[in-house]
């Protein structure tokens, strides 16, 4: 169990279910924030929902590199930020798509559609980031 928590790891599977936990804390700040936005502040659901997800992904971030991954791809840290803010951001497109199509489309409840579209999204970000952000450069892809 100590494992899990403390120490580098190049292990997959430690790395995914920490990536999990920290995604876990990023979404409880994304939602939050969608639903103050939206309820509190007045803000329509999708311009909340950007925002939201901006600011759960610097989160997600910093978390990712200080605690999940262990190998870095890229060692100028301000091109490995953009290059995860390019993954972030295709993310957030996807994020937005799925988000409108479940409340708009589907007429499923924005918050619900949220935790959906969550579990779609977060998949997408642990592998791109994983196999382009941190991945050993001399390691192929292919290796799970």
């Amino acid at each position: 169990m100590q494992r899990l928590f403390k120490g580098k790891t190049d292990n997959i599977c430690l790395q995914l279910i920490r990536y999990f936990f920290v995604g876990g804390c990023a979404f409880v700040i994304d939602i939050s924030l969608l639903f103050f936005l939206t309820e509190y502040v007045g803000i329509y659901y999708l311009i909340s929902a950007g925002i939201s997800f901006l600011v759960a992904l610097t989160v997600n971030y910093f978390l990712s590199v200080s605690w999940v991954f262990n190998k870095r791809t890229v060692e100028n840290r301000l091109f490995e930020f953009t290059l995860f803010l390019v993954i972030g951001l295709i993310g957030l497109g996807l994020n937005e798509l799925f988000l409108w199509i479940f409340t708009d489309k589907l007429f499923i409840y924005y918050l619900f559609s949220k935790i959906i579209t969550t579990a779609i999204v977060c998949s997408w970000n642990f592998f791109a980031r994983k196999f382009i952000l941190f991945n050993n450069k001399n390691e192929c892809p292919k290796q799970l």
